[in-house]
C-alpha cells in the first residue's frame, strides 16, 4: 500500500476558519471514498495548542512549525485578513512568511488559499508567476509585489508547475478537489465534489461573486463625481468626447487622467458599469433578457451576451438561472 500524502496546513491567530477546515475536509472525503489513507493532514501552528481563527472558533495545531521538518508533501498556507475603513487588507505574519520560506523548497507542491497568497508573495515563492486571490484584495497583491502578475478572476491558478493559488473564500473548495484529481484522478474529485453537492469545475471564474465596481474613491473629486454622474446615466450614449467635454479636457488628457485614477479606460469602466446593473436586474427581476440589455445601457441581448461572456465568462441565462433570488 502507497504511503499517504502528507499535507500540512499553516495555522496561526486569526486565519479563516474555512480556509482551514475546507481543504482539511476534502481530503478527509477522498480518504473516505477512496477506503484508505490517501491523505494524513496536520495542523502546524508558531506554538502547539489552541489558536483562535477570525471566526472565533478555536482549532489545535497538531504540531509547531518547528516540528514540520521536511516531511512535506503538499504545504497548504491559508490566509488572514483586517477589515479597515478602506476595505479588507490581508495580513502578513513574518513568522509564519519565513517559516513557509524554509518549507516551501522540500514540498512538492504548495498552494495558497484566498488571501494566503499574499504570505507566498512575501516568501519570494510567486515572483515572476501569475497568481490570483480573493478579489477584494487582488489590487493590494499587485501593488505590493509588482513582479507578480495577479489575475483576479480564476478559482485558481497553477504556475510553475508546482505552486498554486486560489481564490477566496469557498474557492478553497475548488482548488484543493484540483489537488485531489492531479493526485488520484478525477474519477475520485468528482465523488467527492458529489459528496459536497458542488461542481467538480465551476463555470466562470470570481468577478461571477464579486463586484466589479468595488473602486475605492480616487485622488481627484472631478473624477469621482464624473463616476456617479456615469452611474446615473448608463441608458445614454456615452462617448469619451463627450465625457472629456464635461471635464474640460481633450479627450487625449481624459483618456490618461481616467485610467491613471481608476486604473482602466472609460470604455471597460462603462461596461463594467453596465454589466453590474444587469447583473442585479437578472438576479433581483424577472424581466426578459431585451428589456435587461435596454435597462442597463448595453442595449441589445447580442451586445448583453457578448458583454457577460467578456466580463463573467459565462451568458447571462446561465448566470440567471444560478443566482435569481425572485420568488
Amino acid at each position: 500500500m502507497s504511503t499517504a500524502h502528507r499535507v500540512v496546513i499553516a495555522l496561526f491567530p486569526n486565519v479563516d476558519l474555512l480556509d482551514v477546515t475546507g481543504p482539511a475536509e476534502v481530503f478527509a472525503l477522498a480518504n473516505r471514498i477512496g477506503g484508505r489513507a490517501l491523505y494524513d493532514v496536520r495542523l502546524a501552528g508558531p506554538q502547539a495548542g489552541h489558536v483562535t481563527t477570525a471566526a472565533g472558533v478555536r482549532l489545535v495545531a497538531d504540531v509547531t512549525f518547528d516540528e514540520v521538518g521536511d516531511r512535506v508533501d503538499t504545504l497548504l498556507v491559508p490566509g488572514a485578513v483586517d477589515v479597515t475603513p478602506d476595505g479588507p487588507r490581508a495580513l502578513t505574519d513574518p513568522e509564519v512568511v519565513a517559516w513557509v520560506r524554509r518549507t516551501a523548497p522540500a514540498a512538492r507542491r504548495v498552494a495558497s488559499v484566498c488571501v494566503g497568497a499574499h504570505i507566498l508573495a512575501e516568501a519570494g515563492l510567486l515572483d515572476g508567476l501569475t497568481a490570483t486571490t480573493h478579489w477584494s484584495t487582488a489590487a493590494q497583491l499587485a501593488a505590493d509585489h509588482p513582479n507578480i502578475t495577479v489575475d483576479p478572476d480564476p478559482i485558481f491558478v497553477r504556475s510553475n508547475g508546482r505552486v498554486w493559488t486560489g481564490a477566496g473564500i469557498s474557492a478553497c473548495l475548488d482548488l484543493t478537489l484540483a489537488l485531489v484529481a492531479e493526485d488520484h484522478g478525477e474519477g475520485t474529485a468528482l465523488a467527492v465534489a458529489r459528496e459536497l453537492v458542488m461542481y467538480l469545475k465551476r463555470q466562470g471564474g470570481q468577478s461571477q461573486f464579486s463586484v466589479p465596481l468595488a473602486h475605492a474613491a480616487s485622488g481627484r473629486r472631478d473624477i469621482d463625481d464624473l463616476r456617479l454622474w456615469i452611474a446615473e446615466h448608463l441608458t445614454e450614449e456615452l462617448t469619451t468626447t463627450e465625457l472629456a467635454a464635461r471635464m474640460g479636457l481633450s479627450q487625449r488628457q481624459f483618456t490618461r487622467v481616467f485610467r491613471q485614477q481608476t486604473g482602466t479606460t472609460p470604455a471597460t469602466y462603462i461596461e463594467s458599469a453596465r454589466v453590474e446593473v444587469a447583473r442585479r436586474l437578472l438576479e433581483t427581476t424577472d424581466l426578459p433578457l431585451p428589456q435587461v440589455a435596454t435597462d442597463s445601457g448595453l442595449g441589445s441581448v447580442e451586445t448583453l451576451h457578448r458583454a457577460f461572456r467578456r466580463r463573467l465568462g459565462t451568458g447571462p441565462g446561465s448566470y440567471r438561472r444560478r443566482f435569481h433570488t425572485v420568488a
